[in-house]
């Protein structure tokens, strides 16, 4: 009997062996930067439920093809199977809009739009055509589909099939009628009274014309956009007008161009991207076609509060009174100057009608970003009625705020309208009373509300919010009108949850620190067991013990909190070196406790403890998770807050974790390059080598939307731009700086770093090198220049951090 088990305990220890050895094969840069869906494997992905809740739709990739393919589940049971083309073809597609009582969807799919019924499952083609439809909705409170083609507004009735167009808008001026000259005028005359055959045909045309006119009183008006086009297009739900947003498109600016070197035909092809913060933006106005008058109007703004109010930071440029002289004088005036009838331009979003198709409002946002309005809207009288308004010195955003609507609607009594705002510093959810102009908050605390949905009936909010811990993200219920939240999901990490249509299951996409994402389903309990459906990771990267970064908090030199993920080697050696990651966009969460979308650099981080580097990764002012003061604690100076952080990372280092004060290095990339520069510049005595990724160097070159938020424009704020740019700062580079950058960047031009070059020869410094990625856009995409540019980030450190020279 003894002998039965001597060969399995043999083998056993064998494999345990092997696996072991394995798991000790030491990290490289070469195995770390491949191909991710090669050798880490791809996470499922687009996570939608079939309308009759009996299958998962996702993408995913376990064949390690080129690209992710469609997989389709059945939640009763089996395993994920992959849909054919020719089965994808004959797919509903998802999303799309849903009548009031969920009983109805309409969609697009492939330029035409369709109409399902939920309950027989039934799809009826609405259009077949070479033009595309899109932006279908349910319309004169649901008797009809409303989609617009070609920049008009149709509809089409189930009941009688007939297709109504509902707007004429045509490009250009509207034709007037001609004007003779005095000569020709004369001659036409003459030739009508002396040929009979001409005073013919000169009746026949009156009479067609008059014909014709008739006709063009049962069509819609005929409404001519000159240079503008129309967007946005809605019918009334009494079918009585019809509103839509009208874009200005501003006057040809400059663009700039990016050479792109290696093309396929040998030639220098350039790119053609955008133009640079503080040009002239596309300007909007809200219009209204009154059907039953035949007429149209524009929706005026100007009594909104706060309009004509000048930003907080104008104060600045103000001249003191006591201070005048001649050509300064004159100059600083002249900036500051603001004539008495301006009124900031505005972008409105809207109209949203209720569901009994008797009220409706608008969202408005100034386009400095710096108010947003939510207004009643009678389209009767054009006027509008201030329900809230959310004003910041800064700039407006954050969860479900955006910077667009955001997340709003209608609660089913069409009476209060539900938003998101950030009035207590995080992110909460509230509703107002559209007849009292009554507001009330559903939910509060030092935690923000993520997402946020109403159930079908309306009854139930669903949310996903990091009130456990602002790394960690939970499913949770609500009763509609607020209340104690039920936490539904319970694991540490992130949950990004799909409910069926019953709502009686949670898809749910689950990821760890060290797992990424994989797809679980659950019932609609609380603390219900998760069951995972999918694994996407491979043998080999399963291998690797990586590590569970430590997710820390510490107080930063103005008192604030700044959370951040620690990696320490196994055995932490007495004044050691260090790395400080900087994540990059600016407004991003990377010290949370679910898998990171900087994978690469979580392994490489992982690498670098292996040899006996601490790492550290923060998410410091600016960074999403944390409410409104983080999000704007870069205001104005960008590489204020923002690097104070690093070097109060940089000193916990030294002060509680044992790193020598001279072995710290950093990096990142975009905005993490950005802080690597501004971190080297100015602060060279913390960092002793950086390495700076398809760096921001010069804000004043970067795009309008993003920039213009947080330093306002460089005309109007040139003090801003001055101190946030590292190429004013260039002459203060002691430490070994490395730079990478991408050839056809359309994101962050390569101009950026060859202007910052270009500083650093003249200011003669040495001890800095540039490599350039010939094919590479911002985000890299080929694992050999992947390769290239950590292998060189990794010797920067080890020579100037972990080797002799230190």
């Amino acid at each position: 009997m003894l002998h039965r088990y001597v060969l399995p305990l043999v083998a056993l220890s064998l494999l345990a062996a092997a696996a072991h050895a394995q798991q000790l094969a030491p990290l490289t840069v070469e195995k770390i930067m491949r191909d991710p869906a090669q050798w880490l494997g791809t996470s499922p992905s687009n996570i939608y439920w079939a309308e009759d809740g009996k299958t998962i739709f996702f993408t995913w990739n376990p064949e390690k093809a080129r690209r992710d393919s469609l997989y389709r589940l059945s939640p009763a049971g089996g395993t994920p199977r992959k849909v054919s083309l020719a089965e994808q073809h004959s797919l509903p597609a998802p999303g799309g809009e849903y009548d009031r009582r969920f009983t109805r969807r309409v969609f697009e799919k492939e330029g035409d739009i369709y109409l399902q019924d939920l309950k027989t499952q039934r799809v009826r083609r609405v259009t077949n055509t070479a033009e595309r439809e899109a932006e279908p909705q349910f319309a004169l409170l649901g008797q009809v589909v409303s989609y617009t083609r070609a920049g008009n507004l149709f509809t089409w009735d189930p009941a009688t099939g007939e297709t109504v167009q509902r707007t004429d808008f045509r490009k250009g001026p509207k034709p007037g009628p001609a004007v003779l000259s005095p000569a020709d005028k004369f001659l036409k005359v003459q030739q009508l009274a002396l040929f009979e055959v001409l005073r013919g045909k000169e009746q026949d045309a009156q009479a067609r014309q008059r014909v014709q006119k008739a006709l063009a009183r049962l069509r819609p008006k005929a409404i001519y956009l000159g240079t503008q086009t129309v967007r946005n297009l809605r019918l009334a739900p009494d079918g009585r007008y019809v509103t839509y947003t009208l874009a200005q498109e501003p006057s040809a600016e400059k663009v700039a161009l990016v050479p792109n070197f290696v093309t396929a035909s040998g030639f220098t092809e350039d790119l053609t991207t955008r133009p640079k913060v503080g040009a002239p933006q596309t300007a909007f106005q809200l219009g209204i076609y009154d059907i039953g008058r035949d007429t149209t109007f524009l929706v005026g703004y100007a009594e909104l509060k706060g309009l004509d109010e000048q930003p907080a930071y104008r104060k600045e440029y103000q001249l003191k009174p006591q201070a005048p002289t001649p050509a300064d004088t004159a100059k600083a005036k002249a900036a500051a100057r603001k004539p008495a009838a301006e009124t900031r331009r505005v972008v409105l979003f809207g109209p949203f009608w209720s569901d009994d198709g008797q009220r409706a409002f608008l969202v408005i946002r100034s386009a400095d970003n710096k108010d947003r309005w939510l207004v009643s809207l009678d389209p009767a009288t054009q006027k509008i009625k201030l329900l809230d308004r959310q004003h910041d010195d800064a700039w407006i955003n954050g969860p479900g705020i955006g910077y667009d609507e955001g997340n709003v609607g209608w609660l089913p009594d069409s009476r209060r309208i539900w938003f998101q705002s950030e009035e207590t510093g995080f992110s909460h959810l509230y509703t107002v009373d559209v007849t009292t102009g009554q507001k009330k908050a559903l939910t509060s605390g030092r935690w923000e509300v993520q997402k946020a949905r109403l159930s079908r009936n309306g009854r139930t909010w669903y949310l996903t919010a990091n009130k456990v811990h602002p790394g960690e993200q939970h499913f949770y219920r609500m009763p509609a009108d607020g209340g104690p939240l039920t936490q539904l999901t319970t694991q540490p990490g992130a949950h990004d949850v799909t409910l069926s249509p019953d709502e009686k299951t949670l898809a749910v996409r689950y990821s760890t620190p060290t797992q990424p994402w994989e797809l679980y389903l659950m019932d609609n309990k609380p603390g219900a067991r998760m069951r995972r459906i999918t694994h996407s990771t491979t043998p080999e990267f399963e291998s690797y013990a990586w590590r569970t970064p430590e997710v820390i908090s510490f107080k930063a030199q103005d008192g604030a909190e700044v959370y951040a993920r620690l990696y320490r080697p196994a055995s932490p050696q007495a004044q050691g070196p260090a790395v400080i990651f900087v994540h990059g966009a600016g407004y991003l969460q990377n010290a949370h406790k679910w898998w990171s979308q900087y994978f690469r650099e979580y392994m490489f981080h992982n690498l670098l403890a292996d040899k006996g580097y601490t790492v550290l990764d923060i998410d410091y002012r600016g960074s999403s998770g944390y409410g409104r003061d983080v999000r704007t604690g870069i205001y104005r100076h960008m590489g204020g807050k923002d690097l104070s952080d690093h070097v109060d990372g940089a000193r916990l280092l030294v002060e509680k974790y044992g790193v020598s004060p001279r072995r710290i290095g950093i990096y990142g990339g975009s905005y993490g390059g950005f802080i690597t520069l501004m971190a080297m510049f100015t602060q060279p005595d913390v960092f002793r080598a950086g390495a700076a990724l398809r760096s921001v160097t010069d804000w004043a070159h970067y795009n309008h939307p993003y920039t213009a938020n947080i330093l306002n424009e460089p005309s109007a704020d040139s003090l801003a731009y001055a101190r946030s740019s590292p190429i004013n700062f260039a002459e203060g580079l002691k430490g070994a700086l490395l730079m990478c950058h991408g050839m056809v960047d359309t994101n962050v031009h390569f101009q950026d770093i060859v202007r910052l070059s270009q500083r650093l020869i003249e200011l003669k410094k040495e001890n800095w090198e540039l490599a350039v990625y010939p094919v590479e856009d911002h985000a890299f995409v080929e694992p050999t220049s992947w390769t290239d540019e950590y292998k060189r980030i990794l010797k920067l450190f080890e020579i100037n951090l972990n080797g002799e020279s230190r």
